[in-house]
């Protein structure tokens, strides 16, 4: 039997195996993705990105065609990051409120990692709020993908009884949502302190006026939110 490859072969492997291509576009997306979240969506351009990458402009082109095709592009890979920073791992609890928690509490997580750089969904509803067109098309798309997530956990912790029979989804996501966008304006405009801990209590408020009694025994201090690998029933 022959030995099987060490990490470090295996990797070389794997990127030897991509197309140099796509390799190319990849880089480019990351650091596009980085650019995006300290300038905004609007600060991308071909020729700022083509500094950054060392690249000619019609090189960077090349891979996107124009620019808001390289916006869309970047809306999209922030999104696969997210969920496989923050809706993913969160799979691994059980169904009902500790799958929810775990949401929320790696959602937290994700923005106060961004503090000093920038959400894009955040800046970018700024900035496309009131401009109709593809790049905001695909900025909603995102997020309602995101909270349509959300909306089965909640669904979930209603049927196992961890949420009152009358919660109102919508309701309990919407408060959720503020408790997040309090969170990224305390703490990246006013750089208040304990913002972060006030972003966890309001959730724990939260789960205290929602939750049953079966709810509320599932309740445990939040940074073992996201421990844990309790398999999921689907």
């Amino acid at each position: 039997m022959t030995a099987l490859p060490s990490t470090a072969a295996r990797a070389l492997h794997e990127t030897r195996a991509v197309p140099k291509g796509q390799q190319t576009r990849a880089a480019i997306l990351d650091a596009a993705l980085g650019l995006a979240s300290h300038m905004g969506l609007e600060g991308l351009s071909i020729g700022a990105l083509a500094d950054v990458t060392q690249m000619s402009k019609s090189g960077v082109f090349a891979h996107f065609g124009s620019r808001e095709e390289l916006q869309i592009s970047v809306i999209r890979e922030y999104h696969a990051r997210f969920e496989d920073e923050v809706f993913r791992p969160a799979l691994r609890e059980p169904r009902g409120l500790p799958r929810l928690r775990a949401m929320y509490e790696r959602w937290l997580r994700r923005v106060s990692v961004e503090i000093d750089s920038g959400c894009i969904y955040i800046s970018g509803a700024v900035e496309f709020d009131d401009r109709p067109g593809p790049v905001r098309d695909a900025l909603v798309a995102m997020v309602r993908d995101w909270q349509g997530a959300l909306e089965r956990a909640v669904l979930m912790a209603m049927e196992e009884k961890h949420l009152r029979a009358g919660t109102d989804a919508a309701q309990l996501l919407f408060e959720m949502h503020g408790l997040i966008l309090a969170l990224h304006h305390d703490a990246r405009f006013m750089r208040t302190p304990g913002a972060l801990d006030r972003a966890r209590a309001g959730f724990e408020h939260l789960a205290a006026h929602y939750t049953t009694p079966a709810g509320r025994a599932l309740l445990a201090p939040p940074a073992k939110a996201c421990r844990g690998a309790a398999k999921p029933r689907r």
